[in-house]
């Protein structure tokens, strides 16, 4: 892709006034020689690795290989209809979780942008395309979307726990799965930007401490929690409410962020919630498995 920051892509499907994701398909074709079909097929295999995982996780307990997690998806959905959250919310959640569990249990995802934070844009489109009675086709444009976005914040910052803390996995999938919601609901490229500022911001700061150097804990929950902030943060832009620092500089101030934090806080296992009594003594536990 030939557009480095993500204010030029929502200036061109501005001026063109279509999606961002139309332009990404375009600039995607000039650059690989792809026509605009073999694109979306592309993508369509991704999703429905998504769909799959999804469905396997919400629909019974799978334990992890270590044994430290396992069912947090599926136990979340049993309450979807009747929790404090909401349907929507809970829904997302669920599914987030669900495709951090598959994870976990080594079954297939798809590692959007990585395999910590792979739940929360299945969640999320999954769950707005079932409310909005989205086609499979459209729900595969807007996940155009969110790659996007995704590849913007590679360039200009990071997207791996270990360089920029948890703030650049599930907070670049927040942002992702925020500004692909706003074009699957028909906001405008604008607002998809603001989407993503927004939950980026939520985020800003998040280290990242797996206990016992796992992707399971805290890694599952927050992708639950990135999810529902994803939504959140659509319906955010979507009231006209603006994100007061644009998106790129927000993802700029993302990477100073990440470089800043102690090695510790960057998937080392040293700090964070890895470093507690409980976190230690799992660990310990684990180990004597092996």
């Amino acid at each position: 892709m030939s557009l480095y920051t993500m204010q030029q892509i929502i200036e061109a499907a501005e001026e063109k006034r279509t999606k961002i994701s139309t332009v990404a398909i375009e600039l995607e074709s000039k650059e690989t020689g792809l026509s605009n079909t073999e694109i979306k097929e592309k993508m369509t295999c991704n999703y429905n690795v998504m769909k799959d995982s999804v469905s396997h996780g919400i629909s019974k307990i799978i334990p992890s290989i270590s044994g430290l997690t396992g069912g947090e998806g599926f136990n979340l959905w049993q309450c979807k209809e009747k929790g404090l959250s909401g349907e929507t919310i809970l829904k997302a959640s669920s599914r987030a979780m669900a495709v951090s569990n598959i994870n976990a249990s080594m079954g297939r995802i798809v590692a959007a942008p990585t395999a910590g934070s792979c739940g929360i844009i299945p969640g999320v489109l999954i769950t707005v395309g079932e409310l909005l009675g989205k086609s499979d086709e459209e729900i595969v444009e807007a996940l155009i979307t969110s790659a996007v976005v995704g590849k913007i914040i590679a360039q200009n910052a990071t997207l791996a726990g270990a360089e920029g803390g948890c703030q650049a996995e599930c907070g670049a999938a927040s942002a992702m799965a925020a500004a692909a919601a706003v074009e699957l609901a028909g906001g405008s490229p604008t607002q998809s930007g603001d989407a993503a500022a927004i939950a980026l911001k939520g985020i800003m700061g998040l280290i990242c401490d797996p206990v016992a150097g796992l992707v399971e804990v805290p890694c599952i929950k927050r992708n639950s929690f990135g999810a529902a902030q994803a939504i959140l943060a659509a319906d955010m832009a979507m009231s006209d409410i603006k994100s007061v620092i644009p998106i790129d500089e927000v993802i700029k101030a993302m990477g100073e962020v990440g470089h800043a934090m102690p090695v510790e806080f960057r998937e080392t296992s040293m700090g964070g919630l890895a470093a507690t009594d409980t976190g230690k003594a799992l660990e310990e536990k684990l180990m004597k498995k092996e």
